[in-house]
């Protein structure tokens, strides 16, 4: 009967501390924004002619999910903070669910997608032109979509089709897997069994592919004779090791045990790694550590300044 009637779920937010809510307003207010600005600016940035090359185009495209999976969790948390409703919709709550695995699974796919690159760029240079064009790369990025969107659709429907008879509140600030099936009152160990095959299919997979690709890509540097020269080509490689760092680690120890035995507040802080941290700080990885994208900004800024 509860069940039946449940229209609405509560999330219980980041903290139910009255005198840290506007705190965290303006502090999650101000990474947004530094979000939207940075990714757009990469965006904006790698248009330009002289970037006209596959990782940059990659790189476009990371930009893009990580704007939208900014956008899909942090207004509403917002909004949360300032407000004593913390209700969301049974079908908001679903669509929440399916955006951000959507868009989650999509960038891993794409990191390990970036990995190739990188590998046929480093192992395999005079190829490299012919084997990455336009048409593979957009190949890469749809193959990256359609598999994430296959995992979103599989992993929503099959949350939403446990029974939620118990509390109505998630003690979360959005909705994800972990919360939403501690409120179902049946048994879910098949359904954690689920979850970590496809977390085996969306992270540990592309992960190894990229580990493999990195192997490959040490053993080249190694053999090149300079020391400037092992240095200068693993520093493309650096920028996106650290984003693959950060964004699997995260995700590996949320969705690999949806009931693990760490606290809420550890699981809240992991998710806020993927969901807010780190599409802060890709702008400032690819920019401080790409020359080239530091000089095209640096051609930029009086346009720019011109424009406003």
């Amino acid at each position: 009967g509860n069940q039946t009637l449940l229209t609405r779920f509560v999330l219980s937010g980041l903290s139910n501390h009255p005198q840290l809510q506007h705190f965290l307003f303006f502090t999650f207010c101000l990474i947004y924004t530094l979000t939207i600005i940075g990714n757009f600016l990469i965006f904006l940035i790698t248009v330009n002619p002289s970037l006209h090359m596959p990782m940059y185009f990659f790189l476009r495209v990371l930009s893009f999910l990580d704007i939208s999976t900014a956008s899909v969790v942090v207004p509403k948390m917002l909004v949360n903070f300032l407000s004593e409703d913390r209700s969301i919709s049974y079908v908001g709550c679903a669509t929440q669910l399916y955006c951000v695995i959507f868009l989650g699974a999509t960038e891993c796919y794409l990191l390990s997608a970036m990995a190739y690159d990188r590998y046929m760029a480093i192992c395999n240079p005079l190829r490299y032109a012919t084997i990455m064009n336009s048409r593979v790369c957009l190949s890469l990025v749809l193959l990256s979509c359609c598999s994430g969107n296959v995992v979103s659709v599989v992993q929503t429907a099959w949350v939403f089709t446990l029974p939620f008879c118990g509390p109505r509140k998630i003690n979360y600030y959005f909705c994800d897997i972990p919360p939403l099936i501690m409120l179902s009152c049946t048994d879910t160990s098949l359904y954690e069994k689920q979850v970590f095959s496809a977390t085996v299919l969306v992270i540990f997979t592309p992960f190894f592919l990229i580990l493999g690709s990195y192997a490959c890509i040490i053993s080249s540097i190694l053999k090149i004779p300079s020391a400037e020269g092992r240095w200068k080509t693993f520093s493309t490689c650096s920028s996106h090791l650290t984003v693959v760092t950060l964004y699997y680690t995260s995700g590996t120890l949320i969705y690999s045990w949806p009931k693990a035995i760490y606290s809420q507040d550890v699981k809240k802080f992991l998710s806020l790694i993927y969901t807010t941290i780190t599409p802060m700080l890709n702008p400032l990885i690819y920019s401080l550590r790409n020359k080239d994208v530091k000089e095209v900004l640096i051609r930029m800024m009086p346009e720019m300044k011109k424009k406003i």
